[in-house]
Order: C-alpha cells, then structure tokens, then sequence
C-alpha cells in the first residue's frame, strides 16, 4: 500500500487531485496529490523515482557567456534588494541557482558565493563563466554536510521541487549563522489563481513540484527550528511575475494546438492585468517569498 501520511505532521492525507505533466507534457502519467486536512500541505504521492527524467536537456538555456547573462539579469536585481533588506556582506549559499543569475548579482554586490545545483550544464557555466564555486548535486543534504557558516542561505522557486524539503531546511539551518537568514520562495497553495485552474494550474508543475507548502505550515514549522518570519510577502517583484507566468501558461495548459495556445498566452496576460487587484490581496498571489532570521 502507497504511504498517503502527511509528511509533516503524519496524519492521514486525503485525495485532492489528479493531474498531469501538462507544463512539459514529457510523459502522460497521472500523479496523485493528497491533501493533509491538519496542516494544508499538498504532497505528491506517487513521487517517481527517478524525478530527474522530468528534466529534460532543453531545461534550461545556458548563455554563450557572463555578458549574455547580465543582459537579462535585471529582472532578478529584486532578489538582492530582498536580500540586501537584512544582510549587506558575507557569505551565500544559493541551493537551485539554475543559471546563477542572482548568484553573480551577489557575487558582484560583494557576497561571498557558492552554489548547489543539479544540472549539470548549469554547474559548469556558473564555475567557469561566473567564477563562482559550484556543487553539482540533487541529494542538497548530502552537499550541505560539508559547508557550514553562511549569513545567507536561499532557495528561490526551489523547495517544492524536493522530494524532502523538511530535512533539507532542517540542515540548512544548521549551516546559518546567528543573525543570518533564510530566504524562501514558492508557489502559494492558498493562491487565487489555483482555485481557478484547479489540476492545469501551472504551479502544480507535475511532477517536477512534489509539494506545495501553506505560507502558516511553513510558518510555523520554520519557528520549531527557531527561526522567525522576518517579511513574508506575495508581493514582491518575482512574485507579481509568477501571477502573469500562471495566467497564460495554466490557460494554454487546456489545449494543444499552436494557434489556441497563443491565443491564450495573449488572453492570459489581459486577465493578469484584469485580476490583479484580487492577487494583489496578502496571500492570494501564485507565490510567496518568507525571509527567516535565526536567533
């Protein structure tokens, strides 16, 4: 029998949806998620588990170099502000830097970088173009066992991608500094947007997302670790962009054809424009950044 407990706080979860890979459409399997009627939380059950097949090569698309990077490095510059809000030097760990945009941002802001990624791909052009020390690895407790002594540790869009993200908080953690912190940012299970789109909402992401955390969950589990909340927003620049992605990409989610899915990438954006006062609301946007302090 399937394990269906609440990985966080072990009681029963209940069926909540089925969906499919229709971001990618890489496979047509259907993947069960469960909702935990304690906590919130919406996990993935039939997690594969081989998870890295649902990546493909085209994931992401490596620059030809530094300078390609920098011309469109602008729309992570809020990021750093972010950042910059708590902590203005130090040391960084970025875990899921992708490309290793806001890691050079840093880099350059006077941080000292590093980086845990499992690409491949990435990892080479973050070493080699960016100069900054990369880790390749998709086990992120196993590469955090030998770091230690960061002021900053952030994963941004990163943790609903992991199959553990509690134990992998719990070690981060760990390697925080006293004063330092924490930066998280996701895709909000109590967003507007997902009563909407239901299973074709792109921030279901299956199965590359194996679970989404309620803003409260991860309040609260992050204080047990003696961490506090220090901003907790859905407004941010990034967040208000995840608002627009999941209008038009949940929209041509529906269809498969060319010329439909254009047409709802335009329509998308106008209902975006449109529905933004309701998004705008505190915790209805698609995602959500908590910045947390250690004491």
């Amino acid at each position: 029998m399937i394990e269906s407990q609440c990985p966080v706080c072990s009681i029963q979860g209940l069926p909540f949806l089925q969906a499919k890979d229709y971001n990618r459409r890489i496979s047509t399997e259907r993947f069960l998620y469960y909702k935990c009627p304690s906590c919130g939380l919406i996990y993935l059950l039939n997690v594969p588990e081989d998870l890295g097949k649902y990546y493909p090569a085209d994931y992401y698309t490596i620059p030809n170099d530094r300078e390609s990077l920098l011309a469109n490095s602008a729309r992570e510059q809020y990021k750093l502000e972010i950042v910059q809000q708590f902590i203005n030097m130090g040391r960084i760990l970025e875990i899921g830097p992708a490309l290793g945009t806001f890691a050079f941002l840093a880099k350059q802001s006077g941080f000292d970088v590093d980086v845990i990624e499992m690409d491949k791909q990435c990892c080479h052009f973050i070493q080699n173009e960016l100069g900054i020390r990369a880790i390749q690895s998709d086990v992120p407790m196993a590469a955090l066992a030998g770091l230690s002594g960061y002021n900053v540790i952030t994963l941004w869009q990163v943790i609903e991608h992991l199959p553990d993200p509690w134990s992998v908080l719990k070690v981060a953690v760990e390697k925080l500094l006293p004063g330092g912190i924490l930066v998280i940012s996701a895709p909000n299970p109590d967003a507007f947007q997902f009563r909407i789109f239901g299973r074709f909402w792109t921030h279901i992401d299956a199965p590359r997302h194996v679970e989404l955390i309620p803003i409260l969950l991860l309040k609260h589990y992050m204080d047990s670790l003696g961490l506090k909340a220090i901003l907790i927003t859905t407004k941010d620049s990034g967040s208000l962009g995840w608002n627009i992605f999941g209008w038009q990409v949940s929209l041509m989610n529906f269809f498969t054809n060319r010329i439909a899915r254009f047409i709802m990438r335009i329509l998308g954006l106008v209902l975006s424009i449109v529905i933004s006062p309701i998004e705008r609301r505190d915790g209805r946007g698609s995602a959500y950044t908590i910045v947390f302090q250690k004491e």
